[in-house]
């Protein structure tokens, strides 16, 4: 069967049966000729086809014994009322050619109630479809917006060409950080004034050295090893003012604003940071002790040692110097260094530093 013309609205289906043996045109033309005049010229078939309101008529044909049966399909772009009377006027037809034949109206079609049920089925396959589809919320469009304005005012600084926040030359504190990821979450977040040293794997840039010098520096580095191994190879080369650290186990550049801001504001001094990292090294071999099973010891009663005065006075006379002095348990002094310094010195001291 043909296509069908797209302005149709209904499609009469009929059949025919004829006493012998006739084609497609013997058909056709017993429609026309045993039609013609019956109800006007108004609803003459041939003038309502050259009119465009029948369209082309289909046949499908099948011979058996002598007989043909032939199943006719015509579109109409008539009225519901005006269809049924076309298709009325085609069951008159008695005769194809010289043989006797019945015609029998199987239904007539609504096209376009067809058409509708197709469209609702479509629309529901693509609210379907639109359902599956993750499709970004507004916080999500923002956050991509702002990475990308943050990813365009990153430039490179110094003749490494280390990626940097676009204030970090005029700013009087910066905040230095291990890759360009994190230099563009906090511009993103609205910290300008960062630079990156981009790995430690070739040493800490010489430019990264160099502004230390001249800016108050806060290290702000990862919280994991690597980010305690960053922090150690800047302290021995740069002039480091305060160390921040992510939250345990996260990266700086899968931070949040809040947690951002809620690392730079517990940020430490470099004086503090080490004292805590001092602790750390003793209450692990404690630890360690104590989980060995032994012997119970008699123990000393008294109060603990007092830090001896000459001490508190020192301690007075180096604030500020951004140097240490190490004392054994008999408060004598082992070495003076400065505070960069420190965690070479302790790793290797094996023990011997009573107090800092």
């Amino acid at each position: 069967m043909g296509a069908l013309t797209i302005v149709s609205k209904y499609m009469i289906v009929a059949q025919i049966e004829v006493g012998g043996v006739v084609d497609k045109s013997d058909i056709i033309g017993a429609l026309f000729s045993q039609t013609e005049g019956l109800l006007g010229k108004d609803m003459d078939l041939r003038e309502l086809q050259m009119m465009g309101r029948i369209g082309r008529i289909e046949i499908d044909i099948l011979e058996k014994d002598g007989h043909t049966k032939a199943r006719v399909n015509i579109p109409s772009n008539l009225d519901r009322y005006e269809t049924a009377l076309i298709a009325a006027l085609i069951e008159s037809v008695e005769r194809v050619g010289p043989y006797p034949a019945n015609v029998k109206i199987l239904e007539i079609r609504d096209l376009r109630e067809e058409k509708r049920n197709k469209i609702v089925e479509r629309a529901r396959e693509l609210i379907k479809m639109m359902e599956e589809e993750v499709l970004p919320d507004t916080k999500e469009i923002l956050e991509r917006l702002k990475e990308d304005v943050a990813k365009a005012e990153v430039i490179e600084y110094g003749p490494e060409r280390l990626p940097a926040g676009p204030d970090v030359d005029k700013a009087d504190s910066i905040i230095i950080v291990e890759g360009r990821a994190d230099v563009v979450n906090l511009v993103k977040h609205g910290y300008r004034n960062v630079i990156a040293i981009e790995g430690i794997s070739q040493g800490i840039p010489q430019t990264v050295i160099d502004i230390s010098k001249r800016k108050n520096v806060t290290a702000f580095v990862d919280g994991d090893k690597g980010g305690e191994l960053v922090l150690r190879d800047l302290l021995k080369v740069a002039h480091i003012d305060y160390v921040a650290r992510a939250p345990p186990g996260k990266e700086v550049e899968q931070l949040t604003a809040k947690e951002i801001a809620r690392a730079l504001r517990n940020k430490m001094t470099v004086e503090e940071y080490l004292a805590q990292q001092q602790a750390k090294s003793q209450e692990q071999p404690q630890t360690q002790q104590q989980a060995q099973p032994q012997a119970p010891q008699p123990q000393p009663a008294g109060r603990p040692p007092e830090v001896p005065d000459f001490i508190k006075a020192k301690i007075d006379e180096m604030l500020g110097t951004l140097e240490a002095e190490i004392y054994d348990e008999k408060w004598s002094p082992i070495k003076r260094l400065a505070v960069r310094e420190l965690p070479d010195f302790l790793s290797s001291s094996e023990g011997s530093a009573y107090a800092i």
